[in-house]
């Protein structure tokens, strides 16, 4: 006789299919963090950024390819075409900076050249010139120094122009036969 209470034949069958729609949710929702991760690592044009600490202490050329936050001292010069440099509160900074977008929370004396926009936030402080085609100067931000604001596309117009006249000179090199 079967009986509902008791485990045997009659109740493996239905026991499974409850669990059936709970087996393909544990997967769907093991998948959603992993798209969430990607947003988070994408605060940079390469989804990379390193920092220097406040115990840290560079003097020299800084180069890369990602993304930099600076909360410590830097003296020298910072090139990071492309990417982000961001000077935090501890940060300072006596270097010329050379970055697609600078934000500034910290100390700066140098030149900064953004291929798009400098920011200075209230806490900031920047000594020196400035040139971008967006600059943003919170109240209680220090800035002193020049501003150039570059257009939108001039830059592109200025490395087209030098990019067909070395294709040009390219062309008129004799080839020895």
């Amino acid at each position: 006789m079967w009986k509902p209470n008791q485990t045997g034949t009659g109740t493996g069958p239905q026991t499974p299919e409850p669990q059936r729609p709970n087996i393909p949710a544990a997967p769907t929702f093991e998948a959603n963090p992993r798209p969430a991760a990607a947003p988070a690592a994408a605060p940079s044009a390469t989804g990379e950024q390193a920092t220097i600490g406040k115990s840290l202490v560079i003097k020299g050329e800084v180069t890369g390819s990602e993304s930099l936050y600076i909360d410590g001292k830097v003296e020298g010069s910072i090139s990071l075409p492309g990417n982000r440099v961001t000077v935090g509160r501890n940060g300072q900074v006596s270097a010329n900076i050379s970055a697609r977008e600078v934000v500034v929370l910290g100390k700066v004396r140098g030149n900064v050249n953004a291929s798009d926009r400098v920011d200075i936030r209230s806490e900031g402080s920047l000594t020196g010139d400035v040139a971008a085609q967006r600059i943003s100067i919170e109240d209680g931000a220090f800035f002193k120094g020049g501003i150039d604001i570059r257009k939108p596309g001039a830059n592109e117009k200025a490395n087209e122009a030098k990019a067909n006249a070395n294709s040009a000179a390219e062309k008129q090199v004799p080839v020895p036969v």
